[in-house]
């Protein structure tokens, strides 16, 4: 039988990014986007149930019951994000590999307007992408850069906690939502107790999560969020539709006056193997917080098409330079662009 110290390494070995242990199948991982078979034999419902069992320790018991868990953990030197879950009454486990040091900002390929972002004292700031296009990696480098270079008091709110800070400058507490706090919410409503600066919240999921952070902006924190969205325009949409039609103009002001930055990233097929980050950067202006309190959502994309001396691009105009500097390919880049017949005009 396979052992996750086993697999993990293998995985490390061979720069895998997740590992996925399924009933009646190999294991498998996914490389360079492609998931892959990691050897031949096949794991019995036994091996699964067994491998859930080391993964969950004491709360195997909690996950027969209720059917997930969520956990962190370290593995052949590699500290990994797991979630084992149920599918056709067999445990399940996809396990993510996160980087065992917390990459350098500047280092991420980032546009390099984002690395002022850890200059701010208030405000939000949202990361966003599908599951998968690094954005616990550049929400740890961010608050990283923050903790060596400012005196200030970070505090955390994860499921799970992925990367472990060592704190330099900053003092820092890192909360694991079911295990230090209940909830996001809950967890966030209890931070602002607790003299903070900085607050990250892994993700954004609900009402009452939203705005406690849009809250802590208007009283001069500086809050860092996800969300699972493919634009900026996007990203204030979802914000605003978790609330009630009566609700939303009251929203969309707050949020005109709080919304920092938003940052959205997906990672796509680089020429000869591997992935390369392609982002979309949105630093709100005036004629930006305008239109997020006019609910006119749609103009956003060409007003960060047009924000460049800022630092600003969309996230077509990111594709179109990975083209032009050899990175990427064209049909690779159309095939990730929001408006392909752009991409397509100016990808040459």
């Amino acid at each position: 039988m396979y052992t996750v110290e086993e697999l993990v390494a293998k995985a490390k070995q061979d720069g895998a990014s997740d590992i996925h242990i399924i009933c009646n199948l190999p294991p498998k991982y996914r490389k360079d986007g492609q998931v892959q078979d990691m050897g031949e034999e096949r794991l019995t419902a036994d091996d699964c149930v067994a491998i859930a069992k080391f993964l969950a320790k004491g709360e195997y018991d909690t996950f027969d019951r209720v059917g997930e868990l969520d956990a962190a953990d370290t593995f052949a030197n590699n500290r990994c994000r797991i979630h084992i879950f149920k599918q056709q009454g067999v445990p399940s486990v996809a396990l993510r590999l996160l980087r065992e040091e917390i990459p350098k900002l500047e280092n991420l390929g980032l546009p390099p307007a984002v690395l002022k972002l850890t200059e701010l004292h208030k405000g939000i700031v949202l990361v966003t992408g599908e599951t998968g296009s690094g954005k616990s990696t550049t929400l740890a480098a961010l608050l990283d850069s923050i903790n060596h270079t400012h005196r200030s008091h970070i505090v955390t709110l994860e499921d799970p906690v992925e990367y472990v800070y060592k704190p330099d400058l900053c003092a820092i507490n890192q909360r694991e939502v079911g295990k230090d706090t209940k909830s996001f919410s809950e967890g966030l409503r209890a931070s602002l107790r607790e003299d903070p600066d900085v607050i990250l919240i892994g993700e954004m999921r609900d009402r009452d999560t939203i705005e406690t952070a849009i809250t802590a902006a208007e009283t001069g924190h500086l809050v860092f969020g996800t969300l699972h969205t493919g634009s900026a325009s996007d990203a204030v949409d979802r914000i605003v539709q978790v609330f009630p039609a009566d609700a939303q103009t009251q929203i969309r002001l707050q949020l005109s006056m709080t919304l920092a930055a938003v940052l959205t990233q997906q990672l796509v097929p680089k020429k000869g193997g591997g992935r390369t980050l392609a982002c979309e950067f949105m630093v709100v202006t005036d004629a930006i917080r305008n239109l997020i309190r006019s609910g006119n959502t749609p103009q956003i994309a060409n007003a960060v098409a047009t924000s460049a001396a800022l630092g600003g691009q969309t996230m077509d105009q990111a594709l179109v330079r990975l083209v032009r500097g050899g990175v990427i390919t064209r049909d690779t880049a159309m095939h990730f662009a929001h408006e392909p017949e752009y991409v397509k005009k100016n990808a040459i």
